[in-house]
């Protein structure tokens, strides 16, 4: 499916045909358990929309992170501590199939390279389009991030709200999962931590 979302831009989602009929022939039985009727007007067509949402939702598990974050690797002397914050990230509980969302911050100290700044988000929206858990998909972001750049120090920190708590459960709206992972001088350095933290805390825009 091609969609053209304005001019000079294309979105293209490829979507498995095999996975979608898959996928559509459980959303049926889902829908049918629930006492509902799969033909009437409203539904029809639901569960092959929802099959390509959910397969949307996992494409993760066709991207490889590493070979994303290696794909723009530059040669740099710089020492300081690089940010990049705010990435939304949107992901699926592996518990109960219900969606997570927030923010994550990763940081890195350069050890003679550096990456292009566009691939940390990236990155991070290849381990989080998958089925997950919070604490496991912070860990996959600073691991890829060590593996491939050798740097100094890694840094992440997840921010998340989870539906699993929202909509069932003890339904504690308002609840945020915060979540870190640090490797060499941020896991070391207690004053290169606090830096971290503080940069990711601060409103510079």
């Amino acid at each position: 499916m091609l969609e053209n979302l304005e001019e000079g831009f294309e979105r293209r989602d490829v979507y498995d045909k095999e996975t979608i009929e898959l996928l559509a022939d459980s959303y049926r039985n889902m829908i049918i358990a629930s006492k509902e009727d799969p033909e009437r007007e409203g539904l029809k067509d639901s569960p092959t929309r929802a099959a390509k949402a959910f397969q949307y939702l996992i494409h993760g598990y066709g991207l490889n992170p590493h070979e994303i974050l290696g794909e723009a690797l530059f040669a740099e002397s710089s020492k300081q501590i690089i940010v990049v914050k705010d990435i939304e990230i949107y992901s699926l509980c592996e518990h109960h199939l219900l969606p997570f969302f927030g923010k994550a911050h990763v940081g890195y100290i350069p050890n003679g390279k550096i990456c292009g700044l566009s691939k940390i988000p990236r990155v991070v929206d290849a381990f989080a389009r998958r089925l997950q858990l919070q604490e496991r998909l912070t860990a996959q972001i600073k691991d890829c991030v060590q593996e491939v750049l050798d740097p100094i120090g890694v840094a992440v920190v997840i921010e998340a709200q989870h539906l699993c708590m929202s909509m069932r459960g003890i339904q504690k709206q308002n609840s945020v999962t915060t979540t870190s992972e640090f490797s060499g001088a941020f896991l070391k350095n207690f004053n290169t931590r606090q830096e971290f933290m503080h940069l990711i805390g601060t409103k510079l825009h």
